[in-house]
């Protein structure tokens, strides 16, 4: 299912990141010597949504507005992303805005209304995801954090997935099949669902992956140490997709998380009537 309004939560004390530990226990065929293998996930509290951009494939559709508040079923495409994300226990917020920030900011304001606390900064120069993921460092701080582009619709079960991110895990990537990988990044993964591999907007001949970028990622403050390398790419712009193959292929552990349910990006006029049509 796509997103349905969030449940209220009991607000956490900002900053505060959840350590659990999952026990995972091995038999061997000595009495009292069974192995226990301890993962310790940490508990994300904190997300970064990209949304500055105007969406020129919308046409008409964002001549006042900015993509992420068109409206799919009755609310703005980024009240789904902050509601899902406040069910699976998210509290503080930085929105990234461009084009038209006013009306991001006059809706969710502080965040006050809505049990969150919401920050803004913007993005002067519309040079890709790459330089925009760095206006979070200090919001971030030393804090892993979920980053989500601005009009990518999950199911809400998903967000419950990326929040949980294990001590030997360096990032998330989310993953859907059976998308056309020619119109976003395909992801090469290995036996054990790591990354090893993204490539943007792939060209016949070329080399491809069932697997396709989600849009929905989380992220240790070791992102940064790649995004400040990055270099244009072939169209001209720094892609963040860049940054987390450099990380891969670097050593850290890229987790692939295959997400379930419904998926959306609502990049065009004609996917925004799809998913606004009577059911």
């Amino acid at each position: 299912m796509l997103p349905r309004r969030a449940a209220p939560h009991i607000c956490r004390a900002p900053n505060e990141i959840d350590n659990t530990a999952a026990a995972i226990r091995f038999k061997t065929n000595r009495p009292h010597r069974d192995m226990v293998l301890i993962t310790v996930m940490n508990r994300i509290s904190k997300a970064v949504l990209l949304a500055a951009g105007r969406g020129t494939r919308m046409r008409e559709l964002t001549a006042d507005v900015p993509k992420p508040m068109i409206k799919v079923r009755g609310k703005p495409i980024l009240l789904h992303i902050v509601e899902g994300l406040q069910a699976a226990g998210i509290k503080d917020f930085l929105l990234i805005v461009g084009y038209h920030s006013e009306t991001i900011r006059e809706y969710f304001g502080d965040g006050t209304c809505f049990g969150l606390r919401i920050q803004y900064a913007t993005q002067v120069v519309q040079d890709g995801t790459g330089r925009v993921v760095d206006l979070a460092r200090d919001f971030v701080g030393d804090s892993p954090f979920v980053l989500s582009y601005g009009d990518i619709l999950v199911d809400p079960v998903n967000y419950k997935s990326i929040v949980d991110l294990a001590d030997d895990v360096e990032a998330i990537v989310s993953l859907k099949q059976n998308e056309d990988v020619s119109k976003g990044g395909a992801v090469f993964v290995n036996e054990r669902m790591a990354v090893t591999d993204i490539r943007e907007k792939s060209q016949p001949g070329e080399t491809t992956s069932p697997w396709y970028n989600a849009g929905v990622y989380a992220f240790r403050p070791s992102i940064f140490e790649w995004t400040a390398k990055l270099q244009p790419s072939p169209r001209g712009e720094y892609e963040l997709t860049d940054a987390i193959r450099d990380l891969a292929q670097s050593g850290r552990k890229v987790k692939a998380l295959e997400l379930s349910g419904e998926w959306a990006d609502v990049r065009d006029p004609e996917i925004l009537a799809q998913l606004n049509r009577p059911a």
